[in-house]
Order: C-alpha cells, then structure tokens, then sequence
C-alpha cells in the first residue's frame, strides 16, 4: 500500500476519533499536544488503526507513537510486510 494511500486513511482515522477535521491534521501534529488525545482516546486511536488496517500491532509500541507522520511509518511497517 502507498505511504499517501496509509497517511490519507490514518488522517479520516484520527479525524473520527478524535473530531478534528481531516484538513487541519498534518504529519507532525502530535497526538496529545496538538491534537488534543487523552489516554483513553489513544487506546481508541490503535483500536481503530488496526480495524481500519486489518492488522494487529504491537500494542505498547503503537501508544508509543507520538505524531500521525511516526503512526503512518508505525502502520506501514505491518501493512506492507
């Protein structure tokens, strides 16, 4: 799957979750701090991840992830194996 095609889905992912318009979301926007993710919604955010993906990831290393550019690398690795 193409990085553009993963960022595009992981941006409709976050917006979802978190009720952030998809146009403001960009790659180095951190989930807490920028956009505003409190620890339940980023349980909710590998959750969604890997439903809308259809994978299963590391879960300790994917709460990790800090930025949604880090989430669409993290995600890639497992999408494109």
């Amino acid at each position: 799957m193409e990085r553009s095609e993963i960022e595009r889905r992981v941006k409709q992912v976050v917006s979802r979750v978190l009720s952030v318009g998809e146009e403001e979301i960009l790659p180095e926007h951190h989930f807490v701090f920028d956009l505003g993710a409190d620890s339940s919604q980023s349980v909710q955010l590998v959750d969604a991840f890997e439903e809308e993906f259809q994978i299963e990831m590391d879960r300790e290393a994917a709460l990790g992830v800090k930025t949604v550019g880090e989430a669409v690398e993290f995600i890639a690795k497992y999408v494109n194996k």
